[in-house]
């Protein structure tokens, strides 16, 4: 155990950029030597004795996972925005904060989620895989036909930071902006867009494409069911860059083999890291290895900002991104 001035942060992976230097410049760092995820009696013995957990996504953070840390836990700093991996409810009956990173991922992955919707409707996939398979091609007037953005609608299914981020960079395509949100969008963002806001079936039956960035709760799981996929044109494309739980993969590779929609794109999966088999054989879907917040900057940004909310705890300091918890 480190002297009470020397708090014990369990970093449960790799920090990039200055992230551990600042942890150690303030107590003692358990850090794992190996990149991938520790597997879960390691992970109980790791956070023994912790002030704050410094996790990512793929750390389940529940109530056997804080007792194990002990009395002295302060924080769960998550390095995601997303937190659907901690039990909120077991941390705050044992008083410990939670935390996470927004904002610093936004742009990158607004990026990428237009990156997807550009690779989805003009088939860049399928036009990549021809080419490095050796197969003969031909430029033709009907060769590998894609789709034109400049007057089509995408339908945003949670206008939020990255939500807003993507319809900016959509309406400089030419796209119009329809949103689907529980509450009304901020104003001043709706304007800038010109935007309209639909219920979820009105946004899937007239959009050209949706993009999904809401957050995965009980209410979002399983959002996109094959009820949602049939409510779309068989001409339009979905996009996932949130979480992959809000997906019934099932059902939407049923959709897209059976032609009852045109294309989609994934960058997260339904049981991450296992891709549902049905999607590894079609050519009209665009998957990636969970890429929205991959580069070099923004990870950074995420490790140093989930490091200023563990230091922060310790030092009974305001925490710079706190997550609310459940009153107990």
């Amino acid at each position: 155990m480190p002297p009470a001035d020397r708090p014990r942060f369990a970093v449960t992976g790799r920090l990039p950029g200055p992230a551990l230097e600042l942890l150690s410049a303030a107590g003692e760092v358990a850090d794992p030597v190996a990149a991938t995820p520790l597997p879960r009696g390691e992970l109980l013995e790791h956070v023994a004795g912790a002030a704050a957990i410094v996790c990512f996504l793929y750390d389940h953070v529940d109530a056997e996972l804080l007792d194990a840390a002990g009395p002295g836990l302060r924080v769960v700093a998550n390095v995601a925005v997303g937190y659907d991996n901690v039990d909120l409810g077991a941390a705050a009956e044992r008083g410990v904060a939670v935390t996470n990173t927004p904002g610093v991922l936004d742009d990158a992955t607004a990026d990428l989620a237009m990156a997807l919707l550009l690779a989805a409707a003009r088939r860049l996939g399928e036009g990549e895989r021809l080419v490095r398979a050796g197969r003969p091609w031909a430029w033709g007037m009907d060769f590998m036909l894609g789709r034109d953005l400049r007057g089509k609608r995408l339908g945003i299914v949670g206008l939020g930071a990255i939500g807003g981020r993507v319809a900016r960079r959509a309406r400089a395509f030419g796209i119009g902006i329809a949103y689907a949100n529980r509450s009304a969008a901020e104003p001043a963002l709706v304007a800038e867009l010109g935007a309209e806001r639909l219920e979820l079936g009105e946004l899937l039956a007239s959009s050209d494409f949706v993009s999904l960035h809401t957050p995965l709760t009980p209410q979002t799981r399983g959002l996109i069911s094959a009820e949602r996929l049939a409510r779309m044109k068989p001409e339009a494309i979905l996009v996932n860059t949130a979480r992959g739980p809000i997906v019934d993969e099932a059902a939407l590779a049923a959709a897209l083999r059976e032609g009852r929609l045109a294309a989609a794109a994934l960058d997260v999966y339904e049981h991450e890291p296992r891709v549902h088999p049905d999607l590894l054989e079609l050519e009209n879907v665009t998957l990636l290895p969970h890429l929205g917040s991959a580069t070099v900057e923004t990870r950074e940004a995420m490790a140093t900002l989930a490091a200023r909310n563990a230091l922060a705890a310790v030092r009974d300091e305001p925490l710079p991104t706190p997550v609310p918890l459940p009153t107990t």
